[in-house]
């Protein structure tokens, strides 16, 4: 709400308006405002801090490759996010070079498709490293093959699968790759116009570098804006991080193989008696028949047991649980 001003505060402004104290016109003016251009062709549908989340989920996203792509390329891979940026798709599309390695992913239940782009030296190098030899890229780019594309798919399909662990702070998605496409006039999925962001990755196939686009388009993820901000990512992570690795550690341990031997007992002999051993000989033992076992697991005695057969298969029936180790 405005001042309002005493009749003495108006009789001193008439009076230093009429001996010229005080400028009339620029009191007309009143205070300068700034003006905000805005770039109808160019809506700003991702701000900053969505952009910022983005990159976030995509370092993850980039740690996962650089573990999980030498199980198939038996090389060392590095993945560094470059950077992200709001752009129309028509400006991404200009930019493809032909041909392209462009992999169609379905993001469901998000609606729409996102794009993968991958620079065309490195797949040359995926598919020699995959037929066996040093991964080397071509000197000259040419078409690919069927044969190529084939194993390129492969090893994009597992790429795509990998999206699925960083994104679930945001949305449990499904991602699958729908197909491959090398020209570019074929990859015109939504409007020219419309707003997407791009996520950068920097790739090294051991000593071959080369770029990965990620085009996220702003139809696709709209319904999960609201999630994109590093506030709602990290509180969900808090939240959710402490179960999920406790059950996820739980699980690997569960899986993992672990060496169990019975020991029935043990002799000495002299080597002149082994030597001479034959099918048949007793070796006589210091446990008796009606004695408990050891039983060990890995290099630690952990429980006892009764010698006995399943099955027609040996086996032993745990009797104690030694609580530690001896």
């Amino acid at each position: 709400m405005s001042d309002v001003l005493s009749q003495s505060e108006i009789d001193n402004l008439l009076k230093a308006l009429n001996s010229g104290d005080v400028d009339a016109e620029e009191m007309k003016k009143g205070p300068e405002t700034s003006v905000k251009e805005y770039d109808f062709a160019r809506p700003s549908k991702f701000s900053k801090e969505h952009l910022r989340t983005l990159e976030i989920i995509f370092e993850n996203y980039g740690r996962l490759l650089s573990t999980n792509l030498p199980v198939y390329l038996r090389k060392s891979v590095q993945v560094e996010v470059m950077n992200s940026e709001a752009v129309t798709y028509m400006e991404f599309s200009n930019a493809l070079s032909n041909p392209v390695l462009l992999g169609v992913v379905n993001f469901d239940p998000l609606k729409g498709n996102i794009i993968m782009e991958l620079a065309t030296k490195l797949g040359y190098a995926i598919v020699d490293r995959m037929l066996g030899g040093e991964g080397v890229p071509l000197d000259k780019s040419r078409e690919f093959t069927e044969i190529e594309l084939l194993i390129i798919e492969r090893v994009m399909t597992s790429c795509v699968e990998l999206l699925r662990e960083p994104w679930g702070n945001v949305e449990d998605i499904m991602p699958r790759l729908e197909r491959i496409e090398t020209n570019p006039q074929f990859a015109q999925l939504i409007s020219p116009s419309e707003m997407i962001a791009i996520v950068t990755l920097n790739i090294c196939i051991g000593d071959v570098e080369g770029l990965m686009n990620v085009c996220l388009p702003y139809i696709t993820l709209e319904p999960v804006m609201d999630k994109l901000n590093t506030k709602f990512w990290y509180s969900s992570m808090q939240e959710s991080s402490e179960e999920l690795y406790a059950e996820d550690i739980e699980m690997l341990i569960r899986k993992a193989n672990v060496p169990v031997s019975a020991i029935l007992g043990h002799s000495r002999i002299h080597v002149s008696d082994f030597a001479s051993l034959m099918p048949g000989d007793i070796i006589r033992l210091d446990r008796k028949v009606d004695e408990e076992l050891d039983i060990f697991v890995g290099e630690i005695r952990k429980f006892t047991a009764l010698p006995g057969s399943l099955d027609k298969n040996y086996a032993v029936q745990i009797t104690s649980v030694i609580r530690e180790e001896s």
